[in-house]
């Protein structure tokens, strides 16, 4: 059987995607992740802070990046109960780029999520997956045993 959503909040969905072209918003349950003050200097003892190495990572990784906006949403929108996948959404509310990192058996992919944007990915459900990237100069790390959709609303 399908989940019907409140027309408003189909709106408010469609409204989302169309205005962010590959995010969505959706507020999180979870608890509260760690959130650790990261060095300003690499190991190599360059000057360079983690906040530029990320937004490099980000500039890098932007230009070859391939979104899942259509299995997100299908997965969102549907009954995806009998889906061997789902769907993890992260909104990124800082006033930095940032790398997502996601792994877990078998599985690890980077997301690059711009500031004020939504990132999302499909991942193998039933699984724990390590979730990880900077936050202007703060990491954010979770562990999250993945049963069905997922979304994390992240700021600094």
């Amino acid at each position: 059987m399908r989940k019907l959503f409140p027309f408003s909040a189909a709106v408010t969905v469609i409204s989302l995607f169309l205005n962010s072209c590959e995010t969505r918003h959706y507020k999180t349950t979870a608890g509260n992740p760690v959130r650790k003050p990261h060095p300003t200097s690499s190991n190599t003892g360059s000057s360079t802070t983690s906040a530029s190495q990320t937004e490099r990572e980000y500039q890098n990784l932007i230009k070859t990046y391939k979104s899942e906006t259509a299995d997100v949403l299908t997965d969102l929108l549907n009954d995806s109960s009998d889906n061997l996948k789902t769907s993890i959404t992260v909104e990124n509310n800082s006033r930095c780029n940032m790398v997502l990192t996601i792994s877990g058996n078998n599985y690890f992919k980077k997301i690059p999520i711009g500031t004020n944007k939504i990132g999302a990915v499909m991942v193998p459900k039933n699984q724990n997956y390590n979730l990880s990237g900077m936050i202007c100069n703060t990491v954010y790390q979770k562990t999250k045993f993945i049963t069905s959709s997922y979304n994390v609303k992240l700021s600094n």
